[in-house]
């Protein structure tokens, strides 16, 4: 029995030693990367089924409305890059990146006007959102490929290990893009769109008054005794056209004008926090509108240059619920929306003139 006890001790004590040297070598974080670097390629494989799809459905598109050289503009579009401005120096910052915003937009329309020359303005916008979508799957798969690989070559279990816990996030995400592909190309609605539906809800089927800045026409009506001008994207077609700089000019026609000023009211979706219901409203000051800065500047510089109190109001609603169609709650939350405008617009004096800007995607909103 004591021969027994003492085998028993010394596999042990061999068990141990064994373990305790391949923790003193490294082996968990081998098996660690090993195991986590696994369950990356799995994933992997879904966001490169993502991007192919997406990457097939726009070649197609383009090629059933008569493009003669789809993959060619793909391959453009999805390696087209924007190299940041300087920030160092800060000095008008804000225009040199305006200018590469505006020539990488410009860029993109004539791509997609000479391989499409005979189809309308709508056709051309759901082409160009549809590569947009697929440049943005195929990059993200690039990335995830880039860092996966480099943790595999270098051993790095700590990269390895955040890009394992960032995957079903990005999942997420790349899922919702691909989805949102079939949603543009069908021409629907989508949350994002929230802003321009309100816009348009106030002036119903009124003709705009004029196009004032690029794919952004703003119209004149009347709530509660006062005049309101309301600023949106020229739908229905897919874009977000300029509302920084058509609220800006917009303003400065009305004051060379002698017109007062009495309140712009910006009207956008935002991301809601996990709990919050979609469609919930939320009010506060500022500029609602979600660009890398300049069209958001030039709202705010011109209120302050005026001294023009700045109001916006949100509709709340998740990331997948602002690119994919829009939802019961969402309009209902537009309705919501439209009550919280009218008691902003009784605070001001009749006499003054108010601006509203429907900021979103006008895909589908007349």
């Amino acid at each position: 029995m004591a021969g027994l006890v003492d085998w028993i001790n010394a596999i042990s004590q061999l068990l141990f030693t064994v373990v305790f040297l391949l923790l003193f070598l490294g082996f968990n974080q081998r098996l660690q990367v090993f195991l986590q670097s696994r369950n990356i390629s799995a994933k992997l494989k879904v966001l490169e089924t993502y991007a192919l799809e997406s990457k097939q459905k726009t070649i197609e598109f383009l090629k059933n409305n008569g493009s003669q050289n789809p993959e060619s503009v793909f391959n453009t579009a999805s390696e087209y890059f924007v190299i940041s401005p300087v920030d160092i120096e800060p000095t008008d910052i804000i225009r040199r990146l305006e200018t590469l915003l505006r020539t990488q937009e410009t860029r993109f329309e004539k791509l997609v006007e000479e391989t499409l020359p005979n189809t309308d303005k709508f056709t051309r916008s759901l082409a160009l959102t549809a590569l947009e979508i697929s440049a943005a799957l195929n990059q993200v798969y690039k990335i995830v490929r880039h860092y996966l690989l480099l943790g595999r070559k270098t051993n790095n279990w700590i990269l390895i290990m955040q890009l394992d816990m960032l995957m079903p996030t990005l999942l997420r995400q790349a899922k919702s893009y691909r989805q949102a592909l079939d949603v543009f190309l069908e021409g629907k609605p989508i949350g994002d769109g929230a802003g321009p539906l309100l816009a348009f809800n106030i002036v119903k089927l009124s003709q705009p008054t004029e196009e004032i800045s690029k794919d952004t026409v703003y119209y004149t009506t009347s709530i509660e005794e006062r005049t309101v001008y309301v600023v949106k994207a020229k739908g229905p077609q897919s874009n977000v056209g300029h509302p920084g700089e058509a609220v800006e000019k917009l303003v400065e026609k009305l004051i060379s004008n002698g017109k007062e000023i009495g309140l712009i009211i910006t009207l956008d979706a935002a991301l809601k926090l996990e709990g919050e219901e979609t469609g919930s409203i939320a009010e506060g000051v500022g500029a609602a509108i979600g660009d890398p800065g300049p069209e958001k500047i030039r709202i705010e510089r011109i209120a302050a240059k005026y001294g023009i109190p700045l109001h916006a109001v949100v509709i709340k609603m998740g990331f997948e619920e602002a690119i994919l169609e829009m939802k019961k709650q969402v309009v209902e939350g537009v309705e919501k929306a439209m009550e919280v405008v009218r008691e902003l617009i009784r605070k001001v004096p009749k006499e003054k003139a108010i601006i509203i800007a429907g900021i979103g995607n006008t895909i589908g909103i007349a």
